[in-house]
């Protein structure tokens, strides 16, 4: 059985409270109008969320890694799109600084990351370097002390609302996936600039596009980790960030559940409330157990994380079934509502659409099948 500690008790409750009374009443207009959520965000700052599992010596709040899965899963519960900013804010952009970054590098930029001056961004997908990351085309050449960069990015989370992007680029294209270099790349970088952004189905309020470099110059002290190492950086990040992914999925089904239930309780149809027919029983005793077990695996994996032990296949495992089971629960949770389940006057066609997408970022279901496998039988 999982128990909290009282101070992981005390954060859920702070997080919810924050999620319920700010996040959640901004969270429709966000999706409707496209609506980048810095209110949300100086919030998040504010009780210090946006550097929760970063030491205190860095400028976070020094919390353990399950405390800010919590937080991740509250407010996905409230608002998806604050969620993912958030989660990639810190599982990606200051976890690369925090592990891998030199002591200058982690002053000038983590301090910023942690207390939420700075916002971060993960910058990996290429037009040809999806799934298969080692394939990254983008050139990075070395010209004295700066880097000359040329490529182009996309699908790249908070493009354009980023103050840093972690960048991954080929310094030495003969050697493939072992050529890799991550960089710090700040927004107002000289040849860097921010493409179109995407059209999405969900996850209206968080910026989803390209990043375009030509002749961009990055100084070489901007190098995170070694040269040609940066794929096995990036991997290592993947394996926190799936975790997070799979904390906002339980939050999104969380949601999705609880609506459903409210709305089965109090729909009448042959003068009896829905809820008490067995068909609509069946599918939410089916969402209650799914989410609970999605639950369980993303604490599971957080918890192995929090110990320092291997969570590479727990990680894809939690991703793998929290982002179904999301999947799954707010389609039911749309049945359930029926025609009302359909129109935007109840949240859950957004929860749907929000859904989605967490089957395929930070590695597909088919990718993280691939991941669990190969530990399997390595």
């Amino acid at each position: 059985m999982f128990e909290m500690s009282e101070e992981q008790q005390l954060v859920l409750e702070t997080v919810r409270r924050f999620a319920r009374e700010e996040v959640a009443p901004r969270a429709a207009r966000v999706d409707r109008e496209h609506l980048f959520p810095r209110e949300n965000l100086e919030g998040a700052r504010r009780l210090g969320l946006m550097g929760m599992p970063i030491p205190e010596r860095w400028g976070g709040a020094g919390y353990d890694f399950l405390s800010y899965m919590l937080a991740v899963e509250e407010i996905a519960k409230a608002c998806a799109s604050t969620a993912v900013i958030l989660a990639v804010h810190t599982s990606m952009a200051c976890f690369s600084v925090l592990n891998f970054g030199t002591p200058a590098q982690k002053e000038k930029y983590l301090t910023q990351l942690a207390g939420g001056s700075l916002l971060g961004a993960f910058a990996i997908t290429e037009p040809e370097a999806g799934s298969d990351a080692g394939a990254l085309s983008m050139r990075a050449v070395r010209k004295g002390d700066r880097y000359i960069v040329n490529g182009t990015k996309i699908f790249i989370t908070s493009a354009g609302a980023a103050d840093l992007y972690v960048t991954f680029v080929s310094t030495d294209p003969s050697r493939g996936a072992r050529g890799i270099t991550a960089l710090l790349v700040e927004k107002d970088t000289p040849g860097f600039r921010v493409g179109r952004l995407e059209e999405k189905m969900g996850l209206h309020g968080s910026p989803t596009g390209e990043l375009i470099f030509e002749n961009a110059e990055v100084p070489v002290e901007n190098i995170l980790g070694e040269e040609n190492k940066g794929f096995s950086l990036a991997m290592s990040l993947l394996e926190g960030g799936r975790i997070g992914i799979g904390a906002q999925a339980v939050g999104i089904a969380t949601a999705a559940l609880e609506t459903a239930v409210a709305y089965a309780r109090q729909r009448v149809q042959f003068r009896q409330n829905i809820a008490s027919f067995q068909g609509i029983q069946f599918m939410l005793a089916d969402m209650a157990t799914a989410v609970d077990a999605a639950r369980l695996l993303v604490y599971r994996a957080a918890s192995l994380k929090d110990r320092g032990q291997p969570h590479g296949k727990e990680a894809s495992m939690a991703k793998l079934f929290a982002t179904d089971t999301a999947m799954q629960v707010t389609t039911n949770a749309v049945q359930v509502l029926g025609g009302y389940g359909y129109c935007r006057e109840y949240p859950v066609e957004r929860y749907m659409r929000d859904a989605k997408v967490t089957q395929i970022y930070e590695g597909t279901s088919q990718i993280q099948r691939l991941v669990i496998a190969r530990h399997l039988t390595k």
